[in-house]
């Protein structure tokens, strides 16, 4: 009987540090989100220092084909940029080095030489690793919700 009581006390505090790992990683994936957002808001610009060192791999929002995203890529500069994230899920894959997102981003943009997109409301998944003690971007994929928009880009390259 003693045996069992401790078997079961050793399986609670473990499932306890399980949960803890699990709410931790949570949070710190939903707060890289947000606070990915409020940067872009504040400088007009898109982020590539929240890719993973090995780049990322997207489909973004107007269609078209999968891009291969890296920190060295042009994240993007805007005239206007005015989006938030809401309604994040995280799903913890491995507590502390792997996550899933889920979440609604939406507001306005103008790309800087493309049309602007009064009505930006789209979902995302992004696959999220942990390097370096940062959470960083390693998939992503956006699609619009009925009645918005996605963006109004293509291309990671400018057109000559």
């Amino acid at each position: 009987m003693k045996l069992l009581v401790t078997a079961v006390m050793v399986l609670l505090m473990f499932s306890g540090t399980a949960a803890l790992a699990d709410k931790q990683t949570e949070q710190e994936v939903r707060q890289a989100i947000l606070d990915s957002y409020v940067e872009s808001n504040r400088t007009k610009k898109g982020n590539t220092e929240d890719y993973s060192k090995d780049g990322a791999v997207e489909f973004w929002s107007s269609g078209g084909v999968m891009h291969e995203v890296t920190r060295d890529d042009n994240g993007g500069e805007y005239d206007e940029f005015s989006i938030n994230a809401f309604h994040i899920k995280v799903v913890t894959l491995v507590p502390g080095k792997a996550a899933v997102a889920h979440f609604y981003a939406q507001g306005s943009m103008k790309p800087k030489g493309a049309p602007r997109v009064p009505n930006y409301f789209t979902r995302g998944t992004q696959a999220f690793v942990k390097e370096g003690g940062e959470w960083k971007i390693r998939s992503s994929h956006w699609s619009p919700v009925l009645g918005g928009t996605g963006t109004s880009q293509t291309s990671l390259q400018e057109e000559d």
